[in-house]
């Protein structure tokens, strides 16, 4: 007989505890209580040694939510608006480069990590292709993984608390669709948004089941094709969702075998969050943009994670999406290639002095 932890009790259990604890959060007025507390909640009792599960659709499943909710916000107008902005765009996913090698040498550092490591695990992109890139070029994956799943953690529990409470709250002009609920409606966009990323994941793309359905939610909405609006709360169960297995990354033994690297990686996320935020401030001052949805928008978080907490605070959706699609796109395409010549320039230099 399969033990309790390995038997679909274990999700069931886990599913149960982040409801509690997003109703706990909503009762208190957390912001973005149906993340922060499943995320909270799963990620204590995990390495407490619970060794709860997330179940196995619980994250694609969220992000196909998700996906289709900030693509509602797209209207035309709202797509001719923030396709001015591809200056910033792009210099947003540049400075978060300089952020991750900022950020690897302050881990390194700190933590005495080697260098490669230190730097995959600081590249705000996404934690998974993160982990792959970095194993590819020597990195340890358990570490880079660990190191990618705390800096979300970090970023969702200090920004849209700090976010809210400094009163940024419901300055968007943006909203969503309101061509009132459909369900038979809203059904076909779902299938047709999951379609849209099984596609993607067949494909091998990274975040298929963010993509692919934002992606469709975009051109549906773009075009003027209104299906349905979405009900708050499936996309609060979508945020369950993405807590809950954004949680169970996190375990007891990789924070006791390391807790210097851990100490080395709060310090580094900490640092990066400052650096990011005071840039922010910069560029939506020179730009005219509210100070906020760039805070937002550069933030070194998951494209999940800082979208939502866009939606949820009303803080420039669109601007906010975009930046990190950017961001996520612009990462991935560089990161390798960027990492090998540096490499390659570094060996060239030390071979030169020594010689």
């Amino acid at each position: 007989m399969r033990a309790a932890r390995d038997s679909w009790l274990n999700p069931a259990l886990a599913l149960l505890l982040c409801a509690l604890a997003g109703a706990a959060c909503a009762h208190l007025r957390v912001p973005i209580p149906w993340m922060i507390g499943p995320l909270a909640a799963m990620a204590a009792c995990n390495i407490a040694g619970t060794g709860l599960r997330a179940p196995r659709i619980a994250r694609p499943a969220g992000q196909v939510v998700i996906g289709v909710a900030l693509g509602l916000y797209f209207t035309p107008l709202v797509v001719r608006e923030t396709l001015a902005y591809w200056p910033l765009l792009l210099l947003a996913a540049v400075m978060a480069i300089g952020l991750g090698v900022v950020s690897g040498w302050l881990l390194s550092a700190v933590s005495g990590t080697d260098r490669t490591t230190a730097f995959f695990a600081s590249v705000p992109g996404g934690a998974t292709e993160m982990t792959l890139l970095g194993e590819r070029f020597g990195a340890r994956a358990d570490r880079v993984a660990l190191a990618q799943s705390l800096r979300i953690l970090v970023v969702v529990a200090v920004i849209p608390v700090a976010l809210a409470y400094s009163g940024a709250h419901g300055t968007d002009t943006y909203v969503s669709v309101q061509s009132g609920l459909n369900w038979a409606k809203l059904g076909v966009l779902f299938a047709s948004a999951t379609a849209c990323g099984l596609l993607l994941a067949r494909l091998k793309l990274p975040n298929a089941y963010m993509f692919g359905p934002l992606a469709l939610s975009i051109a549906l909405t773009a075009s003027d094709v209104q299906l349905s609006s979405l009900p708050g709360p499936i996309s609060s169960a979508a945020q369950l969702l993405l807590g809950c297995a954004l949680g169970a990354r996190f375990e007891r033994r990789s924070f006791e075998r390391a807790p210097r690297f851990v100490f080395g990686v709060l310090v580094s996320v900490g640092a990066a969050i400052a650096i990011s935020a005071g840039a922010a401030v910069a560029v939506a001052t020179a730009a005219g943009l509210p100070a906020a949805s760039m805070v937002l928008a550069m933030a070194p978080g998951g494209i999940a994670e800082m979208c939502i907490t866009a939606k949820v605070l009303q803080l420039g959706v669109p601007l906010v999406t975009a930046t990190h699609v950017t961001r996520v796109f612009v990462l991935l395409a560089t990161t390798g290639p960027g990492f090998r010549w540096a490499r390659s320039a570094w060996s060239r230099s030390r071979t030169a002095k020594l010689s």
